[in-house]
């Protein structure tokens, strides 16, 4: 096993110590896990080089999701948007306050990853007619 000195800023360093003392282990093996659990996220990147301005993010199922980079906004909202909802770019981009170039990346990317993103969008309105359902019936 390598050794590296590590220089971390005083806040970060008690906030790392906080959490592996919540996790039961040492601030050595907390900072291993973190930095081997980055790397392999780097290393498994899904993102797909052709649409730089949309990144994959862990969802709320655990499942990766397609985001515009830097924000929330899933790229089927941006899809349901323009095909459910009839929006046109320039609309959607107000709306998002992005701008029209990411919009048509974002429908780029969902003509590239059609399946993909029309499974997620499947499987969305399912659970939300399966919860509709449920609240009418209790």
């Amino acid at each position: 096993m390598a050794r590296y000195p590590l220089k971390l800023p005083s806040q970060l360093k008690e906030d790392a110590e906080q959490w592996a003392l919540r996790q039961g282990i040492s601030l050595n093996q907390f900072i291993m896990w973190a930095v081997a659990e980055k790397v392999g996220s780097l290393k498994n990147r899904l993102d797909d080089p052709a649409f730089p301005h949309i990144s994959y993010r862990r969802g709320a199922s655990g499942a990766p999701e397609a985001v515009v980079s830097g924000t929330g906004i899933r790229v089927q909202t941006i899809v349901l948007a323009h095909t459910v909802w009839n929006q046109t770019d320039k609309e959607i981009a107000g709306e998002y306050d992005l701008s029209e170039r990411i919009i048509q990346e974002a429908l780029g990317f969902y003509k590239a990853h059609r399946t993909e993103i029309d499974s997620i969008i499947k499987t969305e309105a399912e659970i939300e007619e399966a919860v509709g359902q449920a609240e009418t019936s209790s």
